[in-house]
């Protein structure tokens, strides 16, 4: 089993700055997203790791490799985030305008993934990341991030909505003897 799972979430995109749900829509990151991203390398140092996974969307992509690890990277269909179907590109309180009491979390999108879908897929990613010789890095998105974080702790998917992550962060994800545990959060600063 891997000593630690270490996540990152892509850098800064014009949605994300602008708090527009970006799922599937594959979008480059601002400028300020490709210098945090390169921030990541220098802190990494070129830190080995026994497995590189990396969502196959852009924003992701162009993180890991700003990073360092595009080389070594291997695309993983399962860490693509959340599909928010109907919703994709709108921001929460554009949504609200139509449907008052709507959370994410809760209450789901139309035409997009339900939330268990997108745990199946984090489970994925959990069960691939086991089977390493050693630290595991995973590039990818908010939202299924989050949901694998509670997955990781053995809590239900919803749980994800407690654990907040900004743009360009990084993650720890370990153990404490036998017990799975957060060993760092929302980390920002090299």
């Amino acid at each position: 089993m891997p000593v630690e799972l270490w996540l990152f979430r892509h850098g800064e995109t014009e949605w994300s700055k602008s708090g527009g749900h970006t799922g599937r829509t594959d979008l480059p990151l601002t400028d300020k997203g490709r210098e945090r991203a390169a921030e990541l390398g220098r802190h990494l140092a070129g830190r080995r790791f026994a497995l590189v996974l990396t969502s196959p969307l852009r924003r992701a992509r162009e993180t890991c490799s700003l990073a360092g690890y595009g080389d070594v990277a291997e695309v993983d269909p399962n860490l693509v985030e959340w599909n928010y179907g109907d919703y994709e590109g709108r921001t929460t309180s554009e949504i609200r305008k139509e449907r008052p009491d709507w959370y994410l979390w809760t209450s789901g999108v139309p035409n997009g993934e339900t939330i268990e879908q997108v745990a199946a897929r984090a489970r994925a990613v959990i069960d691939r990341a086991l089977r390493a010789d050693g630290d595991v890095a995973l590039f990818a998105h908010g939202h299924i991030l989050r949901i694998l974080s509670a997955r990781w702790l053995g809590l239900e998917p919803e749980a994800g909505r407690l654990f907040a992550l900004d743009t360009g962060s990084v993650s720890n994800l370990g153990w404490e003897r036998e017990t799975r545990v957060i060993t760092r959060w929302n980390h920002c600063t090299p």
